[in-house]
């Protein structure tokens, strides 16, 4: 079970740099889980990231299904503390100062200084999905249709959604 202590090391560092939420870190985890780790492949990856997304509950469900995958229950629970327990300590520990000087100027240079680090890595978090996923021209094809469908349209993710679904049940894809 020499995972669990490597799961645990791994989703505590990335609790600690999620600024801007659990997406903002994909690119590293798919990095970590992937090319250091190599408990699965690119793919495998994002259709665990894709499972967790259609899931309710949480946006990092995803930390719970590598978890799973890697090591069986035991690793689902510890990645998914690992992942939770570091940075909402941190954020207890910080809120107080933070509510505390929330009229002072460092405070809104900080926060708007944040805003273009997390899009930016949410940015990398889509570029690394198209990547993993995009594995010949039909599929990057699709992701193309896909985004310019939802930045260009008012048509709800899940209608997109329920169409890849029947794209993949009818074997075209």
């Amino acid at each position: 079970m020499s995972e669990l202590p490597a799961l645990a090391w791994l989703y505590a560092q990335l609790s600690l740099v999620a600024v801007g939420g659990g997406n903002t870190v994909l690119p590293e985890m798919q990095r970590q889980i992937v090319n250091v780790h190599g408990w699965m492949t690119g793919q495998e990856f994002a259709a665990l990231y894709a499972l967790a997304q259609a899931a309710p509950g949480p946006n990092m469900l995803v930390s719970a299904l590598v978890g799973w995958r890697v090591a069986g229950l035991p690793g689902a629970l510890i990645a998914t503390g690992s992942f939770c327990a570091p940075s909402s300590l941190l954020s207890y520990v910080v809120s107080g100062a933070w509510f505390r000087f929330r009229d002072a100027r460092w405070r809104r240079v900080v926060q708007a200084g944040l805003t273009p680090v997390t899009v930016g890595l949410v940015m990398a978090g889509a570029t690394m999905l198209t990547e993993a996923t995009s594995v010949d021209w039909r599929f990057a094809a699709l992701t193309l249709a896909v985004t310019l469908v939802l930045t260009l349209t008012r048509l709800s993710p899940l209608v997109v959604l329920a169409a890849g679904a029947a794209l993949g049940a009818s074997g075209l894809l």
